[in-house]
């Protein structure tokens, strides 16, 4: 009896060791998965200390070597080539372990709150416009979905939960409809593999993404002292998100980033461009890929106050607009006219992707012939009239289904909004009422919800103020 359990003892431990010694990988490096195109991709994972691991990949047999460190740690980096596949990459420490069916393409991450996570199924009682056609037409054995699983921690960690699939019906229904509609479009244009992963939360905040470290300039911010803390806070826990499903993706290498969040910040908006501002950096010098492309939702109108919150949302959206003004190679998607009054889910994810993928197109891909967001640029005052000027507006602003506009207001000196006519000269909006006699500031969809009927070549244009009262 005793020798026989001494056997099972042994067994034991022979099998924990042999468990120790294979060779482990963070799960956004397996099977189905996309690798960034014509780059040295990183590659990193945990084996038996000391060890060397070694990697081939099949789409050129190279064979790179690696020592594993004392933490039972290793990284490299290996050559990938130009879009293709399916591939396998093969490793090995003594024991083998392969990757099958990867492609290389084009990989982007998506992050967000609710509106980046909402998959293509909606929410209870709460679906996607033209959900449907994509469940029944969508399916692109090119086209790479990973969701990183929800993970709120006060210390940053090395892994994360997820798996890689191809589009089809039921992975779609699954996924971030904002993202699959961005993915989708770029597999259109560019006819080559994508990969997306979406690491988002619904009501999370802007500084739940980011680290303690670059929150120290905002000393309201408080911090999670421990993990009940964090546990209460959960998704809106500064710090907490970018520990447990940022983190661990840092490094992974890419083209770039989509976001759309900023709905759990209205009650706090006059911080967001600088957190934000914040957050792009941060990011970026820790993904050590230089200033990748960063483009980003504005938030859609909704009535906050079904809610209970007596904050105007124009103002996030104006600090959202300062963003891309600031931060090279970053663009913001206007969506003033795929709001729901009633819910902050807007069912129009179709309009959020598309147009992300219409700015990574034009700016990242150099796409030629697609359209462009118009943009605030300034006001004069003659007279009664207020004369507001736009940039990017090549093609002239208009009015969308009618020749004037009832969502634009003027102020005098005594700072009181009244409702203006508006009607447009060219590439100029002129603005005048007749409450007003001298007017010194001009707004535009300035509320939490209004439907935008200020257009240029096809896009909205965003809500804006002339003043800063």
């Amino acid at each position: 009896m005793k020798y026989n359990r001494l056997l099972v003892g042994m067994a034991m431990t022979l099998s924990a060791m042999v468990m120790k010694a294979e060779i482990k990988l963070p799960h956004m490096f397996g099977d189905n998965m996309v690798m960034q195109r014509n780059s040295d991709c990183n590659i990193w994972g945990t084996a038996d200390a000391l060890k060397t691991v070694k990697i081939t990949t099949s789409w050129n047999g190279k064979t790179y070597k690696v020592k594993v460190g004392d933490d039972g740690k290793w990284k490299l980096k290996i050559s990938t080539p130009d879009a293709g596949g399916p591939y396998d990459i093969s490793l090995s420490d003594g024991k083998a372990l392969t990757l099958h069916n990867i492609l290389i393409g084009e990989v982007w991450i998506c992050s967000g709150q609710s509106n980046m996570e909402m998959p293509m199924k909606g929410f209870k009682a709460q679906p996607v416009d033209g959900a449907l056609h994509e469940l029944i037409t969508g399916a692109d054995k090119d086209l790479r979905l990973f969701t990183v699983s929800r993970n709120a921690r006060l210390q940053a960690v090395d892994t994360l939960q997820g798996k890689w699939n191809a589009a089809d019906a039921e992975t779609i229904r699954q996924f971030s409809a904002t993202a699959y509609y961005f993915g989708s479009m770029l597999r259109k244009s560019l006819r080559i593999p994508v990969g997306l992963i979406v690491t988002s939360w619904g009501g999370s905040a802007c500084e739940a993404w980011m680290s303690s470290d670059w929150l120290k300039a905002f000393p309201d911010v408080k911090l999670p002292t421990d993990q009940t803390d964090v546990d209460k806070r959960a998704q809106r826990c500064p710090t907490a998100l970018y520990n447990g499903m940022l983190r661990p993706l840092i490094g992974f290498t890419m083209r770039g980033v989509i976001w759309y969040q900023g709905e759990d910040n209205v009650n706090r908006a006059s911080s967001y461009s600088a957190l934000m501002q914040k957050m792009i950096s941060g990011w970026r010098n820790e993904w050590k890929e230089g200033s990748f492309p960063f483009y980003y939702c504005q938030i859609a109108p909704y009535d906050y106050s079904l809610i209970n919150w007596n904050y105007n949302s124009a103002y996030l959206r104006e600090q959202q607009s300062m963003v891309e003004t600031n931060v090279d190679n970053c663009r913001m998607a206007v969506l003033m006219d795929a709001g729901l009054q009633y819910g902050i889910h807007p069912r129009k994810k179709r309009e959020a992707g598309e147009r992300l993928a219409m700015l990574a197109l034009k700016n990242t891909y150099n796409v030629n012939g697609l359209p462009e967001f118009a943009a605030y640029s300034g006001v004069k005052f003659d007279g009664d009239t207020a004369v507001v000027s736009f940039s990017r507006s090549r093609e002239w602003v208009y009015f969308n289904n009618s020749t004037s506009s009832d969502l634009f207001e003027v102020a005098g000196a005594d700072k009181v909004f009244h409702p203006a006519k508006a009607w447009i000269s060219r590439n100029q909006v002129y603005v005048k009422s007749d409450e007003v006699k001298h007017p010194v500031a001009v707004r535009y969809a300035f509320h939490d919800w209004a439907v935008g009927d200020l257009f240029h070549d096809g896009l909205p244009v965003s809500s804006f103020r002339t003043d800063n009262w």
